[in-house]
């Protein structure tokens, strides 16, 4: 009988060697491959026009081929040259794959069919032919590149043009430009040319969802209600600033004038800021971002050395002209979506934000009065309350000064624009005295006593 022999574990493992070899094998033709090419850019701009006309729905695009990684493009040698006489039918395969499966459009809210590839091209970055609609189109259905042409894959561009069946031009379009993919951050400038004529700008972020193109005045006061109203209450900071003014006070009718002035400042900077009226150096919204923390640890100072309630619509109303420029900071970004009624966006948006700010009155003001009955004594909590406040503030005061001075201030030059800016807000000011006449007003008349308690 043959003896038997255990295998060892050496032996076992001897099988998986080649398994081992084709791996490494593979590391290495990795290393050898440029892995350049297959990586996701890290910032994709891309540029679209946007143009009904008639019965048929136009729309030019340019992105970077090098952020179409699954293309196997025709190239020449090994510096990455693409082969123009060979490119057709891959720049035609991109324009699908990348671009027309993520574009959705509609049209009265019915979703338009899948577009039809016009044209396609491949383009240097540099060419200029996108800086106008009629350059652009010009361009992507005009002749290709000689063939001739030394253009590296990774620095050119797709040009396509991309049509759409449309009932007619006047319908209400939406875009969405579903191009976050094709890079870490993506930007898309959409350029919307209505039939009637002029030019409207958009700048997308990501996947941006529907974008109305010409929204009716409801359609935008709607979306700018609702950015208002979620931008006060998704704010930490603006939330804190209301909880520190809230902790002295016990009845609704003692925060009108507070309110008032509140709304009344920020309201005068919203039209300011939208209407040029601020300065446009860097240094600005730094200065704005570290006054903001600042009101709310002055606040919090008040609140524990004992506030004068009767006089605090005063320091309200100077810490609402710093928030509303803190809001117009957000109304700026939103403002491209307005269309054509900015003015209606503007009321609309600062609808939003009171709505915001009685939600918090109306849950803040109860939940202190129960905090204070049941679980501690008023001027003990208001101490203990302002204090943790006071820390957050702290925090966010000295890092935003940080921030602000690493910006270089400068002098507005004197001349007549600036003169201009002058006599508007002495125009503005004259507004502020007259609202705080009318908030003192309504503070002598309504801080009746009990109203109000605290130091």
């Amino acid at each position: 009988m043959t003896a038997q022999f255990p295998v060892s574990p050496r032996r076992r493992r001897l099988p998986f060697l080649p398994v081992l070899v084709a791996l490494l094998a593979l590391m290495v033709a990795r290393l050898v491959t440029p892995l350049v090419a297959h990586e996701i850019p890290s910032d994709v701009r891309i540029q679209l026009f946007f143009k009904p006309e008639g019965q048929r729905l136009r729309v030019l695009i340019r992105a970077p081929l090098e952020a179409m990684t699954d293309i196997d493009w025709p190239l020449i040698g090994l510096e990455g040259i693409l082969d123009v006489t060979r490119a057709d039918p891959f720049l035609t395969d991109a324009s699908t794959l990348w671009l027309g499966d993520n574009l959705l459009v509609t049209a009265d809210g019915t979703a338009l069919p899948y577009p039809a590839v016009a044209a396609t091209r491949a383009s240097t970055p540099g060419d200029g032919a996108f800086d106008t609609y009629e350059k652009a189109l010009a361009q992507v259905t005009g002749p290709d590149l000689p063939a001739d042409a030394r253009l590296i894959k990774n620095q050119g561009m797709l040009d396509v043009l991309f049509e759409f069946p449309i009932a007619s031009d006047q319908a209400q379009f939406a875009i969405y430009p579903r191009f976050a993919r094709l890079g870490s951050t993506t930007t898309t400038i959409v350029r919307f040319l209505p039939p009637a004529g002029g030019e409207r700008l958009f700048e997308l972020h990501g996947d941006s969802g529907y974008v109305l193109m010409d929204p009716r005045w409801f359609e935008s006061a709607s979306r700018f209600a609702r950015d208002g109203f979620f931008h006060i209450v998704d704010g930490a900071e603006h939330v804190l600033f209301l909880f520190a003014l809230l902790i002295p006070f016990r009845r609704m009718a003692a925060l009108v004038p507070i309110v008032t002035s509140f709304t009344v400042a920020q309201l005068l900077t919203l039209v300011a800021s939208v209407y040029d009226m601020t300065p446009s150096g860097l240094w600005f919204p730094a200065l704005v971002d570290m006054l903001t923390a600042l009101s709310i640890l002055y606040l919090a100072f008040e609140n524990i050395a004992g506030p004068k309630l009767e006089r605090r619509w005063i320091m309200t109303f100077a810490y609402g002209l710093v928030h509303g420029f803190a809001f117009a900071f957000a109304l700026q970004d939103i403002l491209q979506f307005a269309g054509r009624h900015v003015m209606a966006s503007l009321v609309a948006f600062n609808v939003g934000i009171e709505a915001g700010l009685l939600l918090l009155v109306l849950l803040l003001v109860p939940a202190l009065s129960l905090f204070f009955r049941f679980v501690v004594a008023e001027r003990l909590g208001t101490i203990v309350l302002s204090g943790l406040i006071a820390h957050s503030a702290w925090h966010w005061t000295w890092d935003r000064y940080g921030t602000l001075v690493q910006y270089q201030f400068a002098w507005p030059a004197f001349d007549a624009a600036f003169m201009a800016l002058v006599l508007r807000w002495l125009m503005v000011l004259v507004v502020l005295v007259a609202a705080g006449y009318v908030i003192h007003g309504l503070t002598d008349r309504d801080a009746t006593p009990g109203e109000v308690s605290g130091g």
